[in-house]
């Protein structure tokens, strides 16, 4: 991608959080850190953009916290293009820290994530309590390696310089581990997306793959998404994998994942726990219900594993069986 390219897709970043915190500030779920690492005043949203985060979170969750509860704490999580994602903070919250949790992404923005940590007691102190040193080593501008947590500025397109500063902080391919993506694949070529796929397939025994972004782009609405996000110079440089579930399935299995499955965000909201659908619906009205199902229709949450250790991988999912494969 063209420079101009990464900066808009850095940008969003800024727009994914600031979509987050005005959700959390709706009452949508609980997040005490998003308020800490978000610059500047959200705009509001509509109720459409709040129930979608809500379905993306809560999704995204769900499936991370049925891999911890098979995993146990002897295991890895790996946030890929993290921007100023507050996981780690809400997993410690919840007692279900891993051995060790890692965030990548460009180094501008580890370096800002870096400096509202230093600067944010909130933030830092939870570090320092996993630390055993008790004291951080702050001078590095865009990197941080503690006990439990790492921050690596590294470019995902050049996985073997995003593996080597990994394995620097301690990363041990022999654990189970979840790598999470939030909108990061689609903003790649196919080739260098299959190529982070492919690395990460190759180096963990045991892992899960979790990926939120665009679906079924060849249709209409699609189309107009696209072309917005082009007017911002924010090219979709893997729009063609995003084009149905069964072309996000194929990457997974042609990079060496040996099972993979995708739902939309539509079915992604109808399996999340009912009570708290519930509770998130009454909190404002919705007056663009259509408009609500074609986003959720163009957005899926896929994931692919690979399970030597057999810790049962292939129960991971929404609702806790076998999923049946596309």
């Amino acid at each position: 991608m063209a420079d101009v390219g990464d900066e808009a897709v850095r940008a969003t970043c800024n727009d994914a959080s600031m979509c987050k915190w005005y959700a959390v500030q709706r009452g949508y779920w609980t997040d005490p850190y998003i308020c800490l690492l978000v610059q500047q005043r959200a705009e509001r949203k509509t109720p459409e953009i709040n129930r979608g985060y809500y379905a993306r979170v809560r999704g995204m969750w769900e499936l991370l916290t049925a891999f911890l509860h098979k995993a146990g704490t002897e295991c890895q999580v790996i946030g890929l293009g993290a921007g100023f994602d507050t996981t780690f903070w809400r997993l410690k919250d919840q007692n279900l820290l891993p051995r060790k949790y890692f965030e990548i992404d460009f180094p501008t923005i580890t370096a800002r994530k870096l400096s509202i940590i230093r600067s944010k007691q909130q933030l830092a102190n939870p570090l320092l309590e996993t630390h055993s040193s008790g004291n951080l080593n702050l001078a590095d501008r865009s990197d941080l390696d503690t006990d439990r947590y790492a921050l690596v500025g590294a470019d995902l397109r050049e996985p073997a310089i995003v593996e080597e500063k990994l394995r620097r902080c301690g990363l041990n391919p022999k654990l189970p581990t979840v790598l999470l993506a939030e909108c990061v694949l689609v903003y790649m070529a196919p080739s260098q997306s299959c190529q982070l796929l492919r690395w990460a397939a190759d180096t963990f025994q045991t892992a899960l793959f979790l990926s939120y972004e665009q679906v079924n782009l060849g249709d209409r609405f699609g189309q107009v998404m696209i072309e917005n996000l082009r007017q911002r110079h924010c090219f979709l440089a893997g729009a063609m994998v995003c084009h149905s579930f069964k072309t996000q399935v194929k990457r997974y299995l042609d990079s060496n994942w040996p099972q993979a499955n995708a739902l939309d965000m539509r079915d992604v909201y109808r399996r999340l726990p009912k009570d708290d659908v519930k509770r998130i619906e009454a909190l404002e009205f919705l007056d663009e219900g259509e408009l609500l199902q074609q986003l959720l229709q163009h957005y899926c949450i896929s994931w692919a594993w690979k399970d030597q250790a057999g810790i049962g991988l292939d129960s991971v999912n929404f609702d806790g069986r076998p999923p049946d494969l596309l």
